[in-house]
Order: structure tokens, then sequence, then C-alpha cells
């Protein structure tokens, strides 16, 4: 049981209502803090793979409108002119600056209006209703995580942006060396997702058994310092270790190494938010695409995790480490930001799973082998654009959250996509190999 259910359960619908008022008022504060740069710097497109910093800004506003306001509160829209503007499936990312968005001043103006009245709706709300949006709080637990996913995506166009001072950076505990590289995982049949976590997401919905052979899986994410053997063993120049769209890809656009890394003789640096360093080679590395972790996989003589393996290795807890709420600076994992980073392998071995494995929650998504597909069983809610659109054989799975993630928008079953080439997401990958 999360913390979460504890405060539903024991403390009743007053207790719930505090917490997320809360939990509103942190996510909104991050919001803030992320958009506290000049005019130009929101309003700019620092790279056509993400929006403008002032679309974000509005588009959680208008979400939380829609769902809360609307859908919850059945109040009648208070700028109707304006959703489409912020319908995510209407306007591709590139094109949103050509859009008469909401200025800076306008947007937070908008998104402030709009939270008055949500706080108005959660006083009234029953939170025991049958109706699944009301029932334990799901809306304000949908509206939550999604501000908070858009806030890493904040963080991500910060860092394409290369503007230094802009995102503040923290402390975090000292790496430590590993007694074995590779944890195994016995044979065995394991429950996949679940039917219980209060704000789970449809798409890790419903828990199914399945059974998996015996695997081994890396006891923590590649490092920086593993990538740099294969980035000198000349991995990008070599198609042996490249599926063939993988090397057309890093071919046609020269890709020679991750995201943000540059040689200068014989030292690697990389640009991390606006400032030039040495590449850490002990932290788990990052800005890497799938083509790029199933590479080095093959290189390394592995191959990547499915995400059942991936999620098996956790030991079928909410979190690797139990039923503990990670918290913002909890003592098992690296998540909410507090370091703008990694952090070094080895740097939290309290978070460790029941069988060993560590850091799989914080510092890096984890790329793995699998498509994003729905379980059997799924059923769609609450609606389509939020999973049911992207499954297929299009986008790959990630698992496990980043040092960006907020720890209330990750938990072992949570399942993140994207598109096989994607580096400016913070991504990284540990590896797995069949049994012998």
């Amino acid at each position: 049981m999360t913390d979460l259910d504890a405060v539903l359960g024991n403390a009743g619908p007053t207790g719930l209502k505090e917490r997320i008022a809360a939990e509103l008022a942190a996510v909104r504060e991050r919001s803030l803090a992320y958009t506290d740069a000049d005019d130009d710097m929101l309003v700019r497109q620092h790279s056509p793979l993400m929006s403008p910093l002032v679309w974000d800004l509005a588009h959680v506003g208008n979400y939380e409108e829609l769902w809360v306001l609307r859908e919850v509160g059945g109040i009648e829209p208070l700028r109707p002119e304006i959703d489409h503007l912020y319908d995510a499936f209407k306007h591709p990312r590139k094109d949103r600056p050509s859009l008469p968005l909401l200025g800076p001043a306008e947007a937070r103006k908008y998104i402030s209006g709009v939270r008055g009245r949500v706080l108005d709706v959660l006083d009234q709300v029953d939170l025991a209703a049958p109706d699944p949006l009301r029932s334990g709080g799901y809306v304000f637990g949908l509206v939550l995580q999604h501000e908070h996913q858009h806030d890493e995506t904040m963080l991500a166009t910060l860092q394409l942006s290369r503007r230094p001072g802009l995102v503040r950076d923290g402390e975090l505990p000292p790496g430590r060396p590993a007694a074995e590289p590779e944890v195994h995982i016995p044979a065995g049949v394991f429950a996949m997702g679940t039917d219980t976590v209060a704000w789970a997401y449809d798409n890790e919905r419903p828990a199914h058994r399945i059974y998996l052979p015996g695997y081994w899986i890396d006891r923590r994410p590649v490092t920086n310092a593993a990538y740099l053997e294969f980035v000198e063993d000349g991995g990008y120049r070599d198609p042996r270790w490249w599926l063939p769209q993988g090397w057309e890809w890093a071919e046609r656009n020269g890709v020679e190494a991750p995201l943000y890394w540059t040689r200068d003789g014989d030292t690697w640096w990389r640009v991390r938010f606006g400032r030039e360093e040495p590449v850490p080679l002990d932290e788990p590395v990052q800005h890497v695409s799938w083509y790029e972790a199933d590479a080095y996989a093959r290189w390394a003589g592995k191959r990547l995790p499915t995400e059942a393996e991936w999620e098996k290795a956790c030991g079928g807890r909410t979190y690797p480490w139990g039923e503990a709420d990670p918290g913002h600076l909890g003592r098992w994992a690296n998540l909410g930001h507090r370091a703008a980073r990694p952090a070094p392998a080895g740097a939290f071995p309290d978070g460790a799973s029941p069988y060993g494995v560590e850091q799989l929650i914080g510092d890096v998504w984890e790329w793995t082998d699998s498509w994003f597909q729905p379980y059997p069983g799924y059923r769609c809610f609450p609606y389509e654009e939020y999973s049911k659109v992207f499954f297929g054989e299009t986008y790959r799975v990630l698992r496990g959250g980043s040092w960006a993630t907020h720890p209330s928008a990750v938990r072992t079953t949570f399942r993140n996509w994207d598109y096989p080439i994607r580096r400016q997401i913070f991504a990284g990958f540990r590896c797995a190999r069949s049994e012998e």
C-alpha cells in the first residue's frame, strides 16, 4: 500500500483532499520555477522537437480546466477559444510557435484562475463517489502527474536551450563499487502491472500473470565509463552492432556519441544546462536513443531487457525497496530534481530490489526492448489519446523515471514510451542476457 492509499484509507476524504491540495501547490511552484525567465526565452522554440515553454505553461492549465472544471465540476469553459491551441493532437510541436498563444503574463493569469476554481471543486467533490474520475481523487492524480510530466519536458527544453543559470543543481550521495555487475533473476511467474495503485494509468492495468525464463540483468544502469568504451572501440563506425534503420539514422545525422557530448583531444566534455564540463565517468549515461542503447548491448554481447524483465527485477512492489513513498529527498532514489543530473552508480543501496538490482527508479529512464502495447484485458480510461492511440510497433517502452521525474509520477509499473530516435529525453539503459 502506498502513502496515498494510506491517506485515503486511514484519514478519509479530508486527509486525501489536504494531500491533493498540497501536491497541487507543489507542482505549480515547480512549473513556475521552470518558466521564471525572460519572455524571449519562454516564447522561443529552442528545438523543433519541443514546444515553446509558454505553450507547456498554458497547456497544463487548459488540461486541468478540461478535466477538473468541465468534466468533474460541470463548469462552463473559461476560454473555449484557446482549446484548439493547447490540444497536443491538433498542432505538432514544430508548428506551435506560429500559433496565437497566450503570452507569458496572460498564461500565468489563466492558469492561476483555473487553479483557484480547481480548489473550489476539490472542496466540494465527493472522493468516495463511484464515478471513477472522482473515486480516490483520480482526476486530481491525472492532472498532477500530467503537470509533473510537462515539468520534466520543460527541463529537457531548458537543456536544449543551452542557456546557463536557469536550472538549479544540488548534492547527491557518492557512488560505490559493485560486488557483481549482474544479477540473476530466476525463472517463474510474476504479476505484471497493477490493479491497486490508486492513480495508475490505464496502460499499467490490469495486473496479469506471466512466465519468464531465467535471465541476467545489469545490477546498475550502464555508466558513462562503460559507454565510452563502446565509443572508443569504434561502436559508432561499425554497422555490425546496429539494426539497419538505426545505422541509417546514425549515418544520416552524423551521430558519434551521446547527445551533448564533444571530444577535445583525449577528453570528452558534455554541455549540461548551458555549462560545459568533463563527462563524469561514474554517472549512468543519458541522452542516448534506443538505437544507441541497442547497439551498445549488442557490442557488449548482451541485449536490452524486455519491459517484463525490467519490472520483474523490481520484485513485485510499488517501488523496488517496498511501499514507502520515495519523497523528494528519500534515501532510495534520485528523483524530483534533487540535482540536475544522474547520481553516481551505487549511490542508493537502500533502493535496491529484493533481487539486489539497483537504481531502477530515478536517475535515467531506461530503454527496454519492448514495443508499447496494451496488456491483456486493457480498458481505455479516461481518454484514448493518453495511451490507446500510441499502441503498436512505433514507440519503444522506457521504465523507471529519471532524476527529473517527480516521485508522484513514477512507480515500478509506470510505462513511458517514445520514438527510438529520441535523445533529448533523460534516457539511458541497462543490459540483460538470457540464461545460458
